[in-house]
C-alpha cells in the first residue's frame, strides 16, 4: 500500500495511505515515534465499505515540517484542515497513545467534525508529564522542565531517543519498542523494519514531548500548567481501548479519561496485550473497532 500526499492550505503536506471508499469515514491517528504505516494490520482487516485514512502527522513519516508545532492542538487542527482538502464533513476517529490525546483535542474543538471517537491505549487528558531525573535515572516526580531545551537533555525519556533519531540508529529503537511496546508479542521482522524506518524519520520529538506534558484538558494543574476544562467540550460517545500488559500508558490514566466522559464512555480491556493492540489483538480489535463504529 502507497502513501498519497495531500497540501493542507497552512502549507504542510500530508502523507497518508487510503482504503475503501463510500461515505462512511474513519480516520486513524498514530502515536508518538510512529506513523500511519503502524495501522497497516488494521487497514488489511477492515472491510471495503469503511472509507479509510491513515495519516502522518506533521513532523513525522512522510510529512512535512515546515513550521513547529507547539501543542498538540496544532495536530488537531491540521486533522481538520486535512478532512477539509479530503471533503470529509465528519468522521469517526481513533487516536492512539499520543493520537489519542490529538484527537482529544479535535472533539473538543471541532465537535461537530466527529461521529465516534475512539481512544486506543491513550494518554490522559491532562498530559503525560516529563519530569526531571535523579543520578540514578529515576524520575523526580513534581519537580518539571521549564522549556523545550532542557526537556532535550532528559537522560531517560528524550536525549536517548533525540541520538537515536540523529544516528539513525535502528537497533536502539528495536530495543526500546521491545522494552516497552511490544511487551507481550512481537511484529514480524519484515513488518517491523517498515514500521521503524518510518519511526526513524520522526523530526519533531521535542516539541510533541513539551506539547504532550503541556496538554491539559482537566480542570486541576498537572505539574506543567492549569487545566481549561476543554475535555467537558467532547460531546461524541467515546470508546476507550486498553491492554492489559501497556507498560508504556497506565491503566489509570484510561480511567481518568472515562471518569472524564463518563457519561459518553465503553471500555474495553485486552488480556495478553500492550501498548500495541495492532500487533497484539488485532482480529479482536478490528471487531471492537467494527461494533462500536457500526
Amino acid at each position: 500500500m502507497e502513501k498519497k500526499f495531500i497540501k493542507l492550505r497552512n502549507k504542510e503536506t500530508i502523507a497518508y495511505l487510503e482504503k475503501g471508499h463510500g461515505e462512511k469515514y474513519l480516520i486513524l491517528v498514530h502515536g508518538n515515534f510512529s506513523s500511519g504505516v503502524y495501522y497497516l494490520p488494521l487497514l488489511e482487516k477492515l472491510p471495503e465499505d469503511i472509507h479509510v485514512f491513515a495519516p502522518d502527522m506533521r513532523g513525522f513519516g512522510d510529512s512535512s515540517y515546515n513550521k513547529k508545532v507547539s501543542s498538540l492542538k496544532d495536530l488537531a487542527d491540521d486533522l481538520v484542515k486535512f478532512m477539509d482538502e479530503l471533503n470529509i464533513e465528519k468522521a469517526d476517529i481513533l487516536g492512539w497513545s499520543l493520537g489519542g490525546g490529538v484527537v482529544m483535542e479535535l472533539a473538543a474543538h471541532y465537535k461537530e467534525r466527529v461521529n465516534k471517537l475512539i481512544l486506543m491505549n491513550s494518554t490522559t487528558h491532562k498530559g503525560y508529564p516529563v519530569f526531571k531525573k535523579d543520578e540514578k535515572g529515576q524520575m523526580k516526580i513534581g519537580e518539571v522542565y521549564t522549556s523545550k531545551d532542557e526537556m532535550a537533555t532528559d537522560p531517560v525519556q528524550v536525549k536517548p531517543l533525540l541520538d537515536a533519531l540523529k544516528n539513525n540508529n535502528f537497533d536502539f529503537i528495536k530495543y526500546i519498542f521491545d522494552l516497552t511496546i511490544y511487551t507481550y508479542s512481537k511484529p514480524t521482522e519484515e513488518a517491523n523494519k517498515i514500521y521503524l524506518t518510518d519511526s526513524l524519520k520522526q523530526r519533531n520529538l521535542v516539541d510533541v514531548d513539551w506539547a504532550l506534558a503541556n496538554l491539559n484538558m482537566g480542570k486541576d494543574h498537572n505539574f506543567y500548567k492549569n487545566g481549561d476544562d476543554t475535555i467537558s467540550h467532547i460531546k461524541a460517545p467515546v470508546l476507550h481501548i486498553w491492554g492489559s500488559h501497556d507498560k508504556t500508558v497506565p491503566e489509570f490514566m484510561i480511567l481518568d479519561n472515562i471518569k472524564a466522559l463518563e457519561n459518553q464512555s465503553t471500555y474495553v480491556k485486552f488480556d495478553q496485550c500492550g501498548h500495541n493492540p495492532l500487533v497484539d489483538k488485532i482480529d479482536e480489535l478490528t471487531k471492537t473497532i467494527l461494533d462500536f463504529i457500526e
